[in-house]
């Protein structure tokens, strides 16, 4: 499947619940990619990327970003504490803010810095103790303290368990996002986007749609 399949599915998928063209960003998952594939995907125009290992982004997207003006990187993947500051001056987003204690470090960074990527609460639907996220009934609390801290959050995001209906979980995110004044969905994946997009995902994370099996990742 090409970005040119996936950009009109999205669109169609948008058209099919009454929403604007262009109100669902498409995050291409380049996460253990061959950089012939991803310059691929460069090349054909495709300027948002989503990557799970902060390490591996820092290895790849400084030159490619000189090469290829306005590309906008996403963290996708679980944020070590340790990682942050590199993250927060490499990402202009961040999906998986999860625990108080990265709250309070990417709250400390702003301060120094200035900079903070969009935020979006990684919330762990359907509580599974091997998944990182915010329990949903701790969603709320979560959120107001992460305001008090200073942070600016710009929505939440969710990965359904597998093999299960994702429909229930991107409902229980959306209300949740709802609950709490936050915009942004970051919900849905190569397999079920459009079920996303038609429960109100603005960001949807689509990577072996793409680009294929990926390639096993090889790091420290």
């Amino acid at each position: 499947m090409t970005l040119d399949d996936i950009t009109r599915r999205i669109r169609a998928a948008e058209a099919g619940v009454g929403r604007a063209p262009g109100s669902v960003t498409l995050i291409a998952v380049s996460k253990v990619q061959p950089e012939d594939r991803v310059r691929a995907v460069l090349d054909a125009g495709q300027r948002v990327f989503g990557e799970n290992y902060v390490q591996e982004a820092q290895a790849k997207w400084p030159g490619w970003r000189t090469a290829y003006p306005g590309v906008e990187l996403h963290m996708i993947g679980p944020l070590q504490g340790n990682k942050a500051r590199a993250a927060t001056g490499l990402f202009d987003a961040i999906h998986t803010l999860d625990r108080a204690s990265l709250a309070t470090r990417l709250a400390r960074l702003a301060d120094e810095t200035g900079r903070q990527p969009a935020l979006f609460v990684q919330v762990n639907t359907g509580s599974e103790p091997q998944k990182a996220g915010v329990l949903p009934g701790d969603a709320d609390a979560f959120i107001a303290a992460c305001r008090a801290d200073g942070l600016r959050l710009d929505g939440a995001m969710c990965i359904p368990p597998d093999g299960e209906d994702p429909v229930p979980h991107f409902r229980l995110l959306r209300s949740i996002a709802q609950a709490n004044g936050l915009s942004g969905l970051s919900m849905g994946m190569s397999a079920d986007f459009e079920t996303a997009i038609a429960e109100g995902a603005t960001h949807v994370r689509v990577g072996s749609a793409i680009f294929g099996a990926r390639v096993p990742a090889r790091r420290a």
